[in-house]
C-alpha cells in the first residue's frame, strides 16, 4: 500500500492538536503584563507540548521519507500513535490549570510514555513491512535513544508521586534528547535520493 495517505492524515492530526493547545489559552480580563504570571505554568506546559509534538512530527516525517510502503499492521500502528497524541492538548491543559500537582503531571507522563511506546510499535511494523537488508532497517539500527526514551518517562511518573517538578524536568531532558530530527533517517533518505540521481 502506498503511504502517501498515512502521511497527510499524521499531518492533519499532529496540526489539529497544536491548534487545539492554543485555543484552551484564555486570556486575562485584565490589560496589565503582571495579569499573566498566573499564565504560566500554562504556558510552560504548552511550550514543552508543542516541542514534543513538533518532535513527534519531524521524526515520522523523516521516518516515512525511507519507509517504501505500509500495510495493515502499520496502518494500525500509525491509528495507536496518533491516539496518544491527540490526548496531549487535554493533558497539557489539566497540568496547567493545576500549577504541577501530583495526578495532571503522572497522566501526562503516561501520555507522553504511551505516545513512546507506540511510536517504537511504529517502528518494528514498518520493519515488518520491509526486508531485513531494505534501507528502513539499515536506518532504524537498535534504535537505542527510544528505549531510553521510555525508561526515563517510567522513572518520570514514579518520582512525580515526590517532586512532580522534577518529574517536568525529566519530560524536559527526554524533549532536549529529541530535538534534533532522526539523523539516521535523514542519512539513509539522502543517500537514497543521491543514487537516483537527486540533489
Amino acid at each position: 500500500m502506498h503511504k502517501g495517505r498515512v502521511e497527510a492524515f499524521s499531518d492533519a492530526v499532529i496540526a489539529i492538536a497544536l491548534t487545539i493547545m492554543v485555543l484552551e489559552f484564555k486570556p486575562p480580563h485584565e490589560v496589565t503584563l503582571d495579569s499573566l504570571k498566573p499564565l504560566l505554568p500554562e504556558f510552560g506546559g504548552y511550550v514543552l507540548s508543542f516541542v514534543y509534538l513538533g518532535i513527534y512530527w519531524n521524526n515520522h516525517h523523516h521516518m516515512f521519507q525511507v519507509a517504501k510502503h505500509v500495510n495493515g499492521a502499520v496502518l494500525w500502528a500509525n491509528m495507536h500513535l496518533l491516539f496518544w497524541l491527540s490526548l496531549v492538548p487535554f493533558v497539557t491543559s489539566w497540568m496547567g490549570e493545576h500549577a504541577l500537582s501530583t495526578g495532571p503531571v503522572v497522566a501526562y507522563g503516561f501520555v507522553l510514555l504511551m505516545a513512546g511506546v507506540a511510536y517504537y510499535v511504529l517502528t518494528l511494523c514498518l520493519l515488518g513491512a520491509h526486508s531485513r537488508d531494505s534501507d528502513f532497517a539499515k536506518a532504524l539500527g537498535s534504535d537505542a535513544k527510544g528505549k531510553v526514551s521510555i525508561v526515563i518517562y517510567v522513572v518520570a511518573i514514579g518520582l512525580a508521586f515526590a517532586s512532580p517538578i522534577a518529574a517536568c524536568v525529566l519530560y524536559g531532558c527526554v524533549a532536549i534528547m529529541w530535538l534534533v530530527p532522526d539523523k539516521r533517517f535523514e542519512r539513509v533518505a539522502m543517500m537514497a535520493g543521491k543514487s537516483h540521481g537527486g540533489d
